[in-house]
C-alpha cells in the first residue's frame, strides 16, 4: 500500500484529469439530461469523468476499489477505497452556475486518509491527508474560531432528493435562520465542506448526503481543526445520512439545534 502522500498524488492527478475531461465537453443542451430521481440529473459528461477518474485511481494504485455516484454505486470497506463524485453540483454546472467540483475521498478498511476537492470554475484544489493537515494548495486551511451563533454564517443544502424529509428540515431551517448572522445554500456539498474547513462558514447541516458527496470534504474539515459527525453525533461518514460540520462551538450547538428541534 503506498503512503498517504502517495495516495494524495494519485488522487490529486485523478481529479485534475477529471475536471479537465469536464471543461473539455460542450454543455449537454436539457433534452440530453437524464433523470436519476426528482431533480437529480445526470448526463455523458458525469460518467465520463468518473471513467476517467476511476482509470487514474486505478492505475495508480492497482489493487483498490473505486466506488462512484455514476457507474460503481455498491458498498465498499475492505481495503483501500477511492470514493468518488466526478461532478459535484451536475445541476449548477448545466446551467452554468459555477460551483462544480470534483470530489475523491480515500478511505483504508473503511478510514479516511487522503481527500481531494477540486473547484472546477475556480481551479482550486483543496486537499488533506489523514494526520498531515489541510490545504489550499500550499495555503494551510483552519476553520473559524466564531463562537457566537448569532454571529455565524452557516451553509446548508435541503433534501430535493427526498421530498418527506422537507417538512423536518424547514422547522430546523427556521430554527437555524432565526439564531445566526445567516445561511448559504450553493449547491455542490464538497465545496460547501471546503468552505468550512476554510473559515467561510462556521457551520454546515444537509439530511441525506451520500458517502461521495462528504468524504473528501469530512477529511479536509478534520484536518483544519473541526468537526464532521451525523446528526447523532456518530463520526461515520463513507455511508448515507444526515450530516453536520462546523468549527467545534458552532457543529455542538448545531448538534443541539436539530436534537431540540423536531426529531
Amino acid at each position: 500500500m503506498k503512503q498517504y502522500g502517495d495516495l494524495l498524488t494519485v488522487a490529486t492527478n485523478a481529479a485534475r484529469n477529471g475536471a479537465q475531461h469536464i471543461r473539455d465537453q460542450t454543455r449537454p443542451r436539457s433534452d440530453a439530461w437524464d433523470l436519476k430521481g426528482a431533480s437529480d440529473f445526470v448526463t455523458d459528461v458525469d460518467r465520463g469523468a468518473e471513467q476517467v477518474i476511476g482509470n487514474v485511481l486505478t492505475d495508480g494504485v492497482p489493487d483498490s476499489t473505486v466506488l462512484g455516484e455514476e457507474l460503481t454505486p455498491e458498498t465498499a470497506d475492505a481495503g483501500l477505497v477511492w470514493v468518488v463524485d466526478p461532478l459535484d453540483g451536475t445541476t449548477n454546472y448545466l446551467h452554468g452556475y459555477p460551483a462544480y467540483a470534483v470530489s475523491i475521498g480515500g478511505a483504508i478498511d473503511g478510514e479516511l486518509c487522503v481527500g481531494v476537492v477540486l473547484d472546477i470554475p475556480h481551479d482550486l484544489v483543496y486537499h488533506a491527508t489523514r494526520g498531515g493537515g489541510a490545504w489550499k494548495g500550499r495555503e494551510p486551511l483552519q476553520v473559524s474560531t466564531l463562537a457566537d451563533p448569532a454571529q455565524a454564517l452557516i451553509g446548508t443544502g435541503w433534501p430535493f432528493k427526498r421530498p418527506k424529509l422537507l417538512p423536518r428540515y424547514l422547522e430546523h431551517l427556521a430554527t437555524i435562520l432565526t439564531r445566526t448572522a445567516g445561511v448559504r445554500r450553493a449547491g455542490s456539498a464538497s465545496l460547501d465542506f471546503v468552505e468550512v474547513a476554510r473559515g467561510g462558514f462556521d457551520g454546515f447541516w444537509e439530511p441525506y448526503l451520500a458517502p461521495w458527496d462528504v468524504a473528501a470534504g469530512s477529511l479536509i474539515i478534520r484536518e483544519a481543526g473541526g468537526c464532521v459527525t451525523d446528526y447523532a453525533g456518530k463520526p461515520e461518514v463513507v455511508r448515507h445520512g444526515d450530516f453536520v460540520a462546523g468549527n467545534p462551538t458552532i457543529h455542538a450547538w448545531l448538534l443541539d439545534v436539530l436534537d431540540a428541534s423536531v426529531g
